[in-house]
């Protein structure tokens, strides 16, 4: 009997034992799951803090700029065009266009202050200038640049005024494109690939004077953004056929889309063909080639180019917009080792304007 109750005695404390120990090691784990996860989660908190750091206002001025505050920026009154901004600036009496990037669409200040600087010193009468660049403290970011009272090349395209169509205009709009382009590619210490080139980004000023804008802007960008701005481009129909990512733009996907451009101008059609037949080609460049080996010549170009000329210049007038035709198929060859350099774009120019 002894024996027994001492068993008994040896076998409760072992399962006290037992118990206590599934108890503190049940205690253990859930302590140390929610360490962990309060961990795991200040973790994230400390990674999301990372991602919206504030960062400090500022506003960098360039030629044109100097005498900008953030007040006069800020507090401008003006009409908003989506991502373009029309602001009249009361204290300087004068309109400015300002452009707004996105926080999520832009690096951090830091990451791209030596683009900010590089392009805010480039300047040709032919570009659009940087005059000014805001950084707000929630990463929200302005360009400004001077306001053009014709607003957009794609306006003009659309504008129904044939008179304003006419071959000169055409003539001298293209040309200061042309002239802007050469001194990105080859005016300056380090080339600068526009990367976006369409007729949206192509200002007019009162004499019908072109200057291009958005140079350089994919800078700026991150990687997602920039890839975006890319497709978009392929969805307007002015990317290169070769072009698959942003980074790799070049020289020669700018001239493609420079092609585009002057076919836009002697047609004064889109770069997509949205009232385009079964049988017909949806972009310009294709549609354009496929009228040629038709031989519908008169498709190629918009019959205003020809207003009021007499029967003596007409016969003239048609062999250059021929020749002007047919640089802009050159430009979009679907080789870019084909296409044409600026330079030589320009040299034709020359000749055609002879």
């Amino acid at each position: 009997m002894e024996h027994n109750h001492k068993l008994r005695v040896v076998v409760s404390v072992v399962c006290a034992t037992l118990t206590l120990l599934v108890v503190l090691l049940s205690l253990f784990y859930l302590w140390r799951k929610r360490w962990m996860r309060r961990s795991s989660a200040e973790m994230e908190d400390l990674e999301c803090k990372e991602e919206h750091i504030v960062e400090t206002e500022d506003l960098l001025t360039f030629p044109g700029g100097e005498s900008l505050t953030i007040h006069d920026i800020l507090d401008a009154p003006g009409e908003d065009y989506g991502t373009l901004y029309k602001a009249s600036l009361q204290r300087h009496e004068s309109v400015r266009l300002l452009r707004f990037l996105r926080p999520a669409c832009t690096g951090r200040m830091k990451e791209i202050i030596d683009a900010i600087q590089m392009l805010g010193y480039v300047r040709h009468p032919n570009l659009v200038p940087l005059q000014a660049f805001y950084a707000g403290p929630r990463g929200e970011k302005l360009l400004v640049h001077p306001f053009l009272s014709r607003g957009t090349l794609a306006q003009f395209i659309q504008d129904g005024d044939s008179e304003s169509h006419k071959w000169g205009i055409i003539y001298r709009i293209f040309v200061g494109i042309a002239r802007g382009l050469d001194h990105l590619h080859f005016g300056l210490q380090k080339p600068i690939i526009h990367g976006n080139l369409k007729s949206k980004n192509i200002l007019l000023d009162g004499s019908y004077q072109s200057y291009v804008s958005d140079f350089g802007l994919h800078f700026l960008l991150n990687p997602t953004a920039g890839q975006e701005m890319l497709e978009a481009s392929a969805i307007q129909g002015y990317k290169a056929p070769e072009l698959i990512k942003m980074k790799d733009a070049s020289k020669e996907s700018d001239i493609y889309s420079l092609g585009v451009i002057l076919l836009e101008l002697l047609t004064r059609k889109g770069p997509i063909i949205t009232n385009s037949s079964p049988t017909q080609d949806l972009y310009l460049p294709n549609s354009m080639r496929n009228a040629i080996l038709d031989q519908k010549f008169s498709d190629i170009f918009h019959p205003s180019l020809l207003l009021n000329e007499g029967s003596d210049q007409k016969s003239i007038m048609e062999e250059r917009i021929l020749m002007f035709f047919q640089l802009a198929m050159a430009c979009c060859s679907p080789s870019p080792s084909l296409r044409p350099d600026i330079k030589q774009v320009l040299i034709k120019l020359e000749e055609i304007g002879r």
